[in-house]
């Protein structure tokens, strides 16, 4: 019998798809409500043996409620929106996609970068609208420190550009052991140590108990005067009530944000309101490029663990899961 996948969304890549058809699977995609409702519908209906999680919810009660689930595997990197601690009472592994789309969420994050160190989006806006406004106050990027929190694929290459642009480059992650990964970066050992040199903060760490809220008032005021946030990560990283007063009172110059607290920015949200702030709406890796390059690892990683091929454990999130038995394919 072919195995049967969830993918959460409407659609896969191309990609993905095909390596999936190939393997004579049938795919089943989100054609009505296209939410987190659907998807738990789904599950409860039909024969699941791998889901394909892209952005809806995806919690222990709508996984418990199909006892043929054996395998997740996340459509990129950040598995916030999985019950992960559902899943490994379940015994379903959770695998994710890692460097697939590294490549386009850096160039995101230098273009935020660029965005909010010469108020781009600002001036845009502004002479669309019949003034000739100037911004002269904008900064140069050459010669200043960006500071990035969490050194992965998407950090590593965030700092290879920088470092191209004439930028100095250093960072703190907790998880790294040993020396910098990328030549003339620099390793520092805690956020504390980082923050008063980092002109640019850049941030790239999952979203978990840890680094919710871990950049607030405190860390804005340890950074160098008129210092620019730009997160491509997790909105909740940051206390956005901190960010957006230092925006307000000039602690800030500036902040290019790809994620917010709330996704959708809710109407009322004063991020809108801030002249300083560039947004968009959460695509770092939403690019044609990554979306093949992540469907098909996502593709490889079901196929892998239901082939009896499983993917590297590295790639795993709860490899306890693995250690003790999971659900057999």
């Amino acid at each position: 019998m072919p195995h049967t996948i969830l993918v959460t969304a409407p659609k896969l890549g191309a990609a993905g798809t095909a390596k999936l058809e190939a393997a004579g699977c049938r795919v089943l995609y989100l054609t009505g409500t296209k939410d987190a409702a659907e998807v738990a519908a789904i599950l409860a209906a039909e024969p699941v043996d791998a889901v394909i999680s892209r952005t809806f919810d995806l919690p222990e009660a709508a996984m418990r409620a199909c006892p043929t689930l054996k395998v997740v595997t996340k459509h990129g990197v950040g598995v916030s929106n999985i019950d992960l601690p559902g899943a490994t009472r379940l015994g379903i592994p959770v695998y994710v996609t890692p460097g697939a789309n590294s490549q386009s969420v850096a160039e995101l994050a230098i273009g935020l970068m660029l965005a909010a160190a010469r108020r781009i989006a600002w001036m845009d806006h502004e002479v669309k609208a019949g003034r000739w406004s100037r911004a002269q106050d904008g900064q140069q990027l050459a010669g200043r420190t960006l500071g990035l929190v969490g050194f992965g694929q998407i950090g590593q290459r965030t700092a290879a550009i920088a470092m191209a642009m004439g930028m100095k480059a250093v960072a703190y992650d907790p998880a790294l052991a040993g020396p910098s990964p990328l030549a003339g970066v620099e390793i520092v050992p805690t956020l504390e140590d980082l923050l008063p040199r980092a002109n640019v903060l850049s941030l790239h760490v999952p979203l978990t108990d840890r680094t919710r809220g871990m950049i607030g008032r405190a860390q804005f005021e340890r950074m160098p005067p008129r210092a620019i946030l730009v997160n491509t990560a997790r909105g909740p990283v940051v206390n956005e009530p901190d960010l957006v007063a230092a925006l307000r009172d000039g602690l800030l110059h500036g902040a290019g944000l790809d994620t917010t607290m709330e996704e959708p920015i809710p109407a009322g949200s004063p991020l809108l309101a801030l002249a300083n702030v560039v947004l968009t709406p959460h695509v770092g890796a939403s690019t044609p490029d990554a979306l093949e390059a992540v469907s098909a690892i996502a593709a490889d990683n079901v196929l892998g663990y239901l082939g009896g091929r499983p993917p590297d454990p590295a790639w795993c999130f709860n490899p306890e899961v693995l250690a003790s038995g999971a659900r057999p394919p």
